[in-house]
């Protein structure tokens, strides 16, 4: 992956209504932060109103400043930032959409923040361009996906075929869905949006958008980041 922002889009319809997209910044590299800053605020549509160093600080200075999305970086110390967004997910009523920024796009802590609710996440060598419209997809509640990396994390994390501990394809909450929505979550981990899916089903983008929350209800699952994730980790899509 090279950090382009190619992901899945949720077609959600989130943000905030009028006013600049605010955000918080949390990683424990001045210089990042820094350099994040100066990329937000150079958008007439965003702007940083906080920065945390550590995981510690992130989660009340985000219930303090209530921004609608934060930066987080998942290798910070005290508090990580895996542990920082299960807290902040947990722990509000209305949380930020967070997108995870890290300099490795296999890092095991990145598959663990995507799965404690992390809406996706952006390298941090990203240019500037991609980082911007992450921030805007993240905030208008779109899933931010690139599926061969979570493909392999989920790959990586999933216990082996034949294993007690992992569920069957045909069983579990997978089972609960119907053939049509088992065939939009395919299509979703492969990294296609509503307006894709519709078009290789041939069906409108509002029937496929009722699919995808069919699925995102019969799986427990927060949005499409996590709905891939059980797809790929219970078998039901398989690598290649």
């Amino acid at each position: 992956m090279n950090g382009n922002v190619n992901g899945s889009i949720a077609d959600g319809t989130g943000g905030t209504a009028g006013g600049p997209v605010r955000v918080v910044i949390a990683d424990d590299e001045r210089l990042v932060r820094t350099g994040l800053r100066v990329v937000i605020d150079a958008e007439p549509d965003l702007t940083v109103v906080g920065e945390a160093a550590d995981g510690a600080e992130v989660v009340p200075l985000v219930r303090e400043l209530r921004p609608d999305v934060v930066l987080m970086d998942v290798r910070m110390p005290g508090i990580n930032g895996i542990r920082a967004t299960e807290q902040l997910l947990a722990g509000m009523a209305e949380p930020p959409r967070i997108l995870v920024v890290t300099t490795f796009e296999h890092d095991d802590h990145v598959y663990d923040a995507l799965r404690a609710g992390a809406a996706g996440f952006l390298l941090k060598r990203a240019r500037a361009e991609e980082m911007v419209q992450a921030v805007r997809l993240i905030a208008r509640g779109d899933s931010l996906l690139f599926p061969a990396a979570v493909r392999e994390l989920a790959l990586r994390h999933a216990a082996p075929p034949g294993r007690a501990d992992r569920p069957a394809p045909g069983r579990g909450p997978i089972a609960r869905l119907t053939e049509r929505e088992g065939q939009v979550l395919r299509l979703m981990a492969t990294g296609l949006n509503n307006g894709e899916i519709a078009a290789r089903l041939v069906l409108s983008q509002e029937t496929v958008k009722t699919h995808v929350g069919g699925v995102l209800a019969k799986l427990g699952a927060r949005d499409r980041t996590q709905a891939v994730i059980a797809a790929y980790e219970s078998g039901f899509v398989l690598p290649g």
